[in-house]
């Protein structure tokens, strides 16, 4: 690789002095050469967050994106406070029963964040939650996020974790937005925080048997989770001792404690291959033993029951079988669900007397329960469209367990299956309150539909919709068209307070459940990954037009959204074909992935090789990425509107890949219309606290109704 790079002062962005005017960066050329391709970045100096020049640059697109956006001020504050008005903000979730204590979380009006709470279990029986959202009698906080998060401007919790003997809490805590946590240990019988603090470790933590010892996980200079720590409470953490590190930077590891809490798993696994290690969680001192050596290709997933582990794998079993083997001396697999084509196994939760697994099978999600003694079952449901999945049930010797089930018109529903019967008891609904105008809620003002497209390559494309009764058919109703595609990484059927805001105005919500997600199985996933990536986009194409051609909508009217390597699929679909659509939606959008992708130092890269392939290494995936890379195809042809969304400490995207992609339409595309919002303290998943998430969610809506004319 060669690097050519040409300074220039660094000045802040060329701008006329009115804020009607686009900012314009400055063009400093850096040249780029791999498989003796030269490639010019003029806007690689945006990379250098140092530089005061991109700062200037960021706050300049903010002004103007402020003043481009001024007129719908008053549209955003309505659709602000149709969200909040539709939110129940004091509430309370359905408490979880776990060693003789039930554990919530609730919410308070006006406050941003969740508090962590518990009350002692006095019977089996769910408490009563309160009308109003109070406290339950005999409360005790855990942890107030409200607390934590004062005086600063962004805050996430990260672990929180109670020690199966309820005597701490293990919690970490973000203040930036780049998911570097700081990590303490509360003594819940005095309320007191440790004085010992580990700074700058990684997601998820697990606690030895007898709540001596905390594991957990670090991370490197390239965000990667790479070691396992042991740390015994009440000791420094420059006593802490490492467990296990794994040195291949495909590889990311974690620990868990299993429901039973009998054993500790320490897991390493990389897109393609994982590898587990045992250890028994009433000897945390000892060393961990390997279940089964990674097998390049091979990927399972470990739990436990009784005297054997539970094998999810995909060794010759593309959509995954499910195997056991001795818990007390893990070998050989034996089969216990054969593999099924078309149906994927995608997770299984062990109870001391039956299983339930998880799977897709018909682009829908679905519950398999096994008894130890009896036969299996699957669990049923009304809709046509829907998404169920696993809720918390953390007691290991359980007669129910909890499921969550959801749609486009069902709001999210908490229900307790029994495992003998399959019978299902609904414990909570999430509310919704009456909109503005003091109208409920009704599941019945809503419809849902299944469509599907038809791609290039003839393969037929699933497309979940809700709309209004009565929705026109003549191509005159507004399309918001949804899409992520990548990682096998499903977005199924789900309800939305913030979606209703649209769909009450007339605007039709579509999910393209195109290739490269989960939706129809492994090989969906596999179709649309390395040198398959481009169905991804086409397939998002295809659903476009097909949605215009069947009248759902037009062309003008079709605003395509999408956030990370989703924003990756519209930025990549509005290059391929700019025709079928009347606006972009792109957040925090990986739309400079060949740059990416070709520098190991950055956070996730060497990961994401097996996503993507390594253009580093081969010139035909160099070749391949660069024919759809967003940045890298910006020629000079006009597109729709586009609002663009970055964050300035994001480490999943950096702020730099929706920033270029900006200043390069601006530069070739000038007659296209732009705006660029930049969260200057927050990380991948934008601002934080509920409010601010709401006004985020109201001023993208606002943008987007203005686009579709019913601003």
């Amino acid at each position: 690789m060669d690097v050519t790079e040409t300074q220039t002062p660094a000045t802040a962005p060329s701008t006329s002095g009115e804020p009607s005017e686009p900012p314009r960066a400055d063009r400093r050329p850096w040249e780029w050469t791999f498989h003796g391709d030269t490639r010019s970045d003029e806007y690689a100096w945006l990379s250098d967050r140092e530089d005061s020049a991109t700062i200037a640059y960021l706050t300049a697109e903010n002004t103007y994106t402020q003043a481009a956006t001024a007129h719908l001020a008053g549209l955003r504050e309505t659709l602000f406070t149709e969200i909040k008005t539709r939110t129940l903000e004091t509430d309370l979730s359905l408490p979880v029963r776990h060693h003789g204590h039930w554990y919530y979380t609730r919410t308070v009006e006006g406050q941003q964040y969740a508090i962590h709470c518990r009350v002692a279990a006095v019977s089996d029986e769910v408490p009563p939650l309160p009308d109003d959202g109070s406290p339950l009698p005999g409360e005790q906080v855990l942890l107030d996020g409200n607390e934590l998060a004062a005086g600063h401007e962004f805050f996430s919790l990260g672990t929180f974790d109670v020690s199966p003997d309820g005597n701490w809490l293990a919690y970490s805590t973000d203040y930036a937005g780049d998911e570097r946590y700081n990590l303490r240990v509360r003594d819940l019988t005095t309320g007191d925080v440790l004085p010992d603090e580990i700074v700058r470790v990684g997601h998820g933590s697990a606690w030895s048997a007898d709540a001596s010892v905390l594991f957990y996980t670090r991370v490197d200079d390239a965000w990667r989770p790479y070691q396992i720590w042991r740390h015994v409470v009440g000791t420094p953490a420059t006593q802490d001792v490492l467990v296990y590190e794994d040195p291949d930077e495909r590889f990311f590891v974690g620990v868990d404690l299993t429901r039973s809490e009998r054993f500790l798993l320490i897991g390493s696994s990389s897109k393609i291959t994982s590898e587990w290690r045992l250890l028994p969680a009433d000897r945390p001192l000892d060393e961990p033993t390997v279940i089964a050596p990674r097998r390049e290709g091979v990927e399972y997933d470990v739990s436990h029951q009784g005297d054997r582990l539970l094998i999810l794998h995909n060794d010759g079993a593309l959509d995954y079988a499910l195997a056991t083997t001795p818990a007390a001396a893990p070998g050989e697999w034996t089969p216990l669900i054969a593999h099924e084509p078309g149906t994927r196994l995608t997770g299984v939760d062990a109870f001391a007397d039956y299983l339930v697994v998880s799977l897709r099978r018909n682009g829908l999600t679905g519950l398999r329960v096994l008894p130890n003694d009896g036969e299996p079952y699957d669990i049923s449901f009304p809709e046509p469209i829907y998404t169920v999945g696993m809720d918390m049930t953390p007691e290991y010797h359980s007669s129910s367990f909890r499921l969550e089930y959801t749609s486009l018109v069902t709001p999210d529903s908490i229900y307790d299956c029994d495992l003998a019967t399959g019978a299902l008891t609904l414990r909570k609904t999430k509310p919704v309150r009456p909109d503005t105008n003091g109208r409920p809620y009704r599941t019945e003002d809503y419809e849902q539909h299944r469509e599907w497209a038809t791609a290039e390559d003839g393969t037929r494309v699933p497309i979940s919709i809700i709309c209004k009764p009565g929705t026109p058919r003549d191509g005159s109703a507004p399309v918001l068209l949804y899409g992520y595609g990548s990682y096998e990484f499903s977005i199924d059927p789900h309800f939305s307070i913030p979606r209703l805001s649209l769909v009450d105005r007339g605007v039709v919500y579509a999910i393209a459940h195109i290739r490269g997600g989960g939706e129809m199985g492994r090989r969906w996933y596999e179709d649309g990954k390395l040198l398959a990536k481009k169905n991804t986009f086409t397939d998002f194409i295809a659903c476009a037009r097909h949605l215009a051609a069947t009248g759902w909508t037009s062309r003008a009217k079709t605003i395509a959204r999408g956030a990370s390597a989703g924003g990756l699929l519209v930025g990549a679909s509005v290059t391929l074909a700019p025709d079928a659509f009347g606006g972009v939606v792109a957040v925090v959008p990986f739309v400079d992935a060949l740059t990416t992708i070709l520098d190991p130092s950055l956070p996730l890269t060497v990961t994401e090789w097996e996503e993507w392939g390594n253009p580093v290494s081969d010139p035909d995936v160099y070749a391949y990425m660069k024919s759809y890379s967003p940045y890298e195809n910006v020629t000079g042809h006009e597109f729709p509107p586009l609002l663009v969304l970055g964050s300035l400490n994001d480490t999943r995207v950096s702020y730099a890949e929706p920033t270029k992609w900006v200043a390069r339409i601006r530069e070739l595309s000038p007659n296209t219309t732009v705006i660029l919002k930049t969260e200057m303290g927050a990380g991948h998943g934008g601002p934080s606290g509920r409010y601010n998430s709401w006004r985020e969610e109201a001023f993208i809506s606002a943008w987007i109704l203005d686009q579709v004319g019913l601003a």
